[in-house]
């Protein structure tokens, strides 16, 4: 039976990396900036492929891009809209007739609120990975100077030579 990795462990993973800090940083950033996009349903996808196309580390990405989880996708959701609806100085909250379900009314009454929440989502996208990239490099240096991986690596087994 296979078991779930902790995230201490998948923690221990990112900050051993055999990559540069400024690399680690920067697939974390990215992943930040995932998490933080109005694309929901698309955010594993979107790191699958920033993973493929730009080499980037897919345990930092990932790390970075679960910052939106179901603990905080609620506080982010309703930051995505406030910002969104403060740059284009709208001061309506989103309500909903819960009444009609339908998939037609869903989309009706939901409209006119998807410019602030993708506009709002796309400025805490850009605001994340501004802030994740310095704070995760910082973290990273500091962690690798009071760690320093072992420069002691065992020796290969010897082979008779003739």
């Amino acid at each position: 039976m296979a078991t779930i990795p902790s995230f201490r462990s998948l923690l221990k993973q990112v900050l051993h990396l055999q990559e540069s800090p400024q690399r680690t940083a920067l697939a974390f950033a990215i992943g930040v900036f995932i998490g933080f996009s109005p694309a929901y349903g698309l955010h594993t996808v979107m790191v699958l492929i920033c993973a493929w196309a730009l080499r980037l580390n897919f345990l930092a990405l990932m790390a970075g891009a679960f910052l939106n989880n179901p603990w905080t996708l609620v506080p982010i959701l309703g930051a995505t809209y406030w910002v969104g609806a403060l740059l284009l100085g709208r001061s309506d909250s989103p309500s909903f007739d819960w009444h009609d379900v339908s998939f037609g009314a869903i989309y009706e009454q939901g409209m006119p609120y998807a410019m602030p929440f993708f506009l709002g989502g796309f400025v805490l996208s850009l605001l994340g990975a501004a802030l994740a990239y310095p704070l995760a490099y910082y973290f990273l240096t500091k962690h690798r100077q009071s760690h320093p991986p072992d420069q002691t690596e065992p020796l290969p087994p010897p082979q008779d030579v003739r």
